[in-house]
């Protein structure tokens, strides 16, 4: 990935951290996960309780950094006087060797909490990394990678923040901040229509309706019926294509359905608005992050 590329994802908007009080209470858990009935049995036999150091964060491969906020807290929860001192920001491209930040205080806490800092910051770069990947293909087309609910659990903020600074958006948080009608309430319902009438009586004016459609012919029901956003699932570039000129200036159109950086461009390049990809939160490859002395 090129300087050029990454200033472009990041370019659009600034993502603005998530605070403290927010990623808290997931690194405690996670330390306390780890250290579970007595501690590092190995750090504590081996380092002196009063020994300082140094060590820092280095990439091992080239991708986009995302996470470092709870490295940080990770380091500091074990030592509240340790420094934690970035070289780099969420948003960052990284190159192999490339150093990330650097760590000053007790040689113990610092080992201790290694495992949990790298955790998190590995799997977080490497979602950011990932959505980075379509983001790059869909380049310049107008379209713009979105992710889904498909997050692991306890971690959909993280992940979806992850996203943003890879230069994606994010779809909804959860239930009760949109509706999206599938196929299964159509079926239950009885019919678009009847699913449709059923959301509208049931939500407020401020919440967002979407509708999953597989067919030309359920989409030109859901436009007839004022549908805001269409969701064009698993439908092939011809159909996508002729889909998105039917929906255009009526609803906002995106696309799902096993799309990768290899077939992303070409999906954005039937006009849609948006493309929904699952697997860069829920199967996202960690972006392999090191301690080193």
């Amino acid at each position: 990935m090129s300087i050029n590329t990454a200033n472009a994802l990041s370019a659009r908007l600034p993502v603005p951290p998530l605070p403290d009080l927010m990623l808290e209470p997931l690194v405690r858990s996670a330390l306390l996960e780890d250290l579970g009935r007595a501690g590092d049995l190995t750090t504590d036999a081996i380092v002196p309780a009063d020994a300082q150091a140094e060590l820092r964060l280095v990439a091992r491969q080239e991708g986009v950094l995302a996470g470092l906020d709870m490295a940080r807290l990770a380091f500091r929860a074990l030592d509240a006087q340790s420094r934690f001192e970035p070289v780099l920001r969420d948003g960052s491209e990284l190159a192999p060797g490339q150093e990330i930040a650097r760590i000053h205080g007790s040689a113990r806490a610092i080992l201790t909490a290694e495992r949990v800092a790298l955790n998190y910051l590995c799997h977080l770069s490497g979602v950011a990394t990932a959505t980075a990947s379509i983001a790059r293909a869909i380049a310049d087309t107008g379209a713009r990678v979105t992710c889904t609910r498909k997050t692991m659990p306890g971690l959909r903020a993280l992940q979806k923040y992850a996203v943003r600074v890879g230069g994606g958006s994010n779809h909804r948080f959860g239930l009760d901040d949109a509706v999206l009608i599938k196929d299964n309430h159509i079926a239950l319902a009885g019919g678009v229509a009847e699913a449709l009438a059923r959301a509208r009586a049931g939500v407020g004016h401020m919440v967002q309706i979407q509708l999953e459609v597989d067919t030309l012919e359920q989409l030109e029901v859901a436009l007839s019926l004022g549908v805001e956003v269409v969701l064009l699932d698993n439908m092939d570039l011809d159909t996508l294509r002729t889909a998105v000129s039917m929906a255009r200036g009526r609803a906002v159109t995106e696309a799902s359905g096993r799309i990768t950086p290899e077939t992303a461009r070409a999906v954005a390049e039937t006009g849609v608005d948006q493309i929904a990809v699952g697997w860069i939160t829920h199967s996202a490859r960690v972006l392999d992050i090191g301690l080193d002395t």
